[in-house]
């Protein structure tokens, strides 16, 4: 059980709405005595300037299993043949604390924590539109035409849950530094409105 008013927040998305970039611009906002950020756990290799530790934790497959199969995650999913959890850990110890722990999780690790955790906030980051969505997704290399329709499908999918969430914000081109103001406005309302709010695990 955390400490009264502390935060469960996910943060999610389509692929290329440009969640990471975010994150990062509400980290500096905040100092760590208010907020953790959960460093996810995956099994993918790093990408060119990820930091290991910061951007995620990069494991190999025989260790996700250990942390999945002790119960460690509170939650897991394979995308694209990679496999990523949520350490149960960093939240437990956030929220004991009285820290708000903020993920960032695709539609469906949203929707797991939703379950598990049904007073978890949930933050749906969308792009302006669609056409610029699928633009970002095709600059980022995608070679072959199976790979642009499952790219393309993926996007359709991910678009179609806004409606499940409790809170919806545009991430406008050049626009992230307003896109964190937004999220921030967000949190601060939640807690004024639920100072007393517990979140169980």
């Amino acid at each position: 059980m955390g400490a009264a008013g502390a935060l469960l927040l996910v943060i999610s998305g389509p692929s290329g709405v440009g969640k990471d970039t975010v994150l990062a611009t509400l980290r500096k906002r905040h100092s760590k005595d208010d907020r953790h950020f959960v460093t996810t756990v995956t099994t993918r290799r790093p990408r060119q300037r990820e930091r290991p530790g910061v951007d995620y934790h990069f494991l190999d497959m025989a260790r996700f299993e250990q942390l999945r199969d002790s119960g460690a995650l509170l939650e897991w999913a394979n995308n694209h043949g990679n496999w990523y959890g949520t350490p149960r850990d960093q939240v437990m110890e956030a929220l004991a604390g009285g820290r708000d722990a903020i993920c960032k999780l695709d539609v469906k690790g949203a929707r797991a924590i939703r379950a598990l955790a049904p007073s978890a906030v949930t933050i749906f980051v969308k792009p302006p539109s669609r056409e610029i969505l699928l633009a970002r997704l095709l600059k980022r290399g995608a070679e072959t035409a199976e790979e642009i329709a499952r790219r393309t499908r993926d996007a359709d999918n991910e678009l179609a849950m806004e409606p499940l969430y409790d809170h919806v914000v545009v991430n406008h081109e050049g626009g992230v530094d307003r896109t964190a103001r937004t999220i921030d406005r967000i949190i601060a309302d939640e807690h004024t409105r639920h100072p007393e709010r517990r979140v169980a695990l």
